[in-house]
C-alpha cells in the first residue's frame, strides 16, 4: 500500500492543495518500507490527485479537502481520509496498527488562500517568530 500525508513541516496539513508537500510511504505488511518526501505540484483543479496517481498512492491522508479534490480521488480509486492532526510519524503508526479514523475535513472553501504554498507571512504567534 502506498498512502500520501499531506505534510506542512512534520505534522498534517489542515489544507491538502496548499501543502507545501506530500510524505509518500510505501507499506509492506506492518512495515514502512520507503518514506519519501516531494513537494506539492500547485493548486490547480484535479492536478494533485492526478500527480498522486501516477505515483501509485492507493489512500490521501489530510487535515481537509474540499469535496471537488475528493471527488477527483475517488474517481481515481485513492481512499481519502480526512479529519487527520497531528505528527506525521504519529500518523504512520496508526495506519500501521490499522487504528488511523478520519473524521469531518478539517479545512472549510476558501480557509486555504494564504496557506502552505501562497503563504507569505506567518499569522499565528510563537514565541521565536514563524516557524514552519
Amino acid at each position: 500500500m502506498r498512502v500520501a500525508i499531506s505534510t506542512d513541516g512534520d505534522l498534517v496539513s489542515a489544507h491538502f492543495g496548499r501543502c507545501p508537500s506530500f510524505t509518500i510511504v510505501d507499506i509492506e505488511g506492518n512495515k514502512v518500507v520507503k518514506k519519501e518526501v516531494v513537494n506539492n505540484p500547485g493548486h490547480q483543479p484535479g492536478l494533485i490527485p492526478q500527480f498522486l496517481h501516477t505515483r501509485g498512492v492507493n489512500c490521501i491522508v489530510a487535515g481537509g479537502m474540499g469535496a471537488r479534490a475528493e471527488m477527483f480521488f475517488n474517481d481515481l480509486g485513492i481512499r481519502v481520509v480526512v479529519g487527520i492532526e497531528g505528527r506525521i510519524d504519529d500518523v504512520i503508526e496508526k495506519v500501521l496498527k490499522g487504528t488511523l479514523e478520519g473524521g469531518e475535513s478539517l479545512c472549510k472553501p476558501g480557509l486555504g488562500k494564504g496557506y502552505g504554498l501562497d503563504k507569505t507571512e506567518c499569522d499565528h504567534p510563537h514565541k521565536n517568530g514563524c516557524e514552519h
